[in-house]
């Protein structure tokens, strides 16, 4: 796997890693949406890592970000699709994927961004941000492939309203028994959303 350092243009401060396959040159790329920044949400998370080894491993890069200083969720949602711009400049196809607050940042972004996305996969996403940005009603906007993956003993995140509205709109559901953080679990993870972003993209 080859990385690099990147900066997402925009008014924030954004850096970004971009996985890319060792030996061939990509033509799709996966924006992946860190969780929460002020718990110590990064882009080096590990359910992001593993996705972006699962999709890189296939041929496909990943653009893993770091959002800008906190803004409520109103900021983050523009670093997420700014990074989708950044993607779609240089990448013929463009997903987003994100866990828990990434996962809420992936649909809101999905939902407005004027991308053309090819697949929107969300891990334990929680229901409603600060500013009043609800992830759940947010769906409904998604014109792309989605899936929504979540955990059976998950009591962090405020889960079933986005879950309840993927299944009102018959999106891809995927339950997992784990808790939140899938602890032990990341080979599951990457082999439940990685398939699903390689299908679509």
């Amino acid at each position: 796997m080859r990385q690099e350092t990147v900066l997402v243009p925009g008014v924030r401060d954004v850096e970004a890693t971009l996985d890319e396959p060792e030996d061939t040159e990509a033509t799709a790329c996966i924006v992946a949406c860190p969780p929460h920044p002020q718990h110590r949400g990064h882009r080096g998370d590990a359910r992001l890592e593993a996705v972006s080894e699962y999709v890189v491993d296939a041929g496909v890069a990943c653009l893993r970000f770091d959002y800008g200083d906190w803004d409520e969720g109103l900021g983050e949602r523009e670093d997420a699709r700014n990074a989708l711009r950044w993607a779609a400049e240089r990448y013929d196809t463009v997903g987003v994927f994100g866990f828990s607050f990434g996962g809420s940042i992936a649909a809101l972004a999905a939902a407005t961004t004027e991308v053309g996305l090819c697949a929107v996969s969300l891990l334990a996403p929680a229901a409603e941000l600060p500013a009043d940005l609800d992830a759940a009603a947010a769906l409904a906007d998604v014109t792309a492939p989605l899936q929504v993956v979540y955990a059976t003993r998950d009591d962090t995140a405020d889960w079933e309203p986005v879950v309840d509205a993927a299944r009102d709109l018959d999106c891809e559901l995927v339950e997992l028994d784990s808790d939140h953080f899938f602890v032990g679990k990341l080979d599951t993870v990457a082999e439940t959303v990685g398939p699903f972003l390689l299908d679509a993209c």
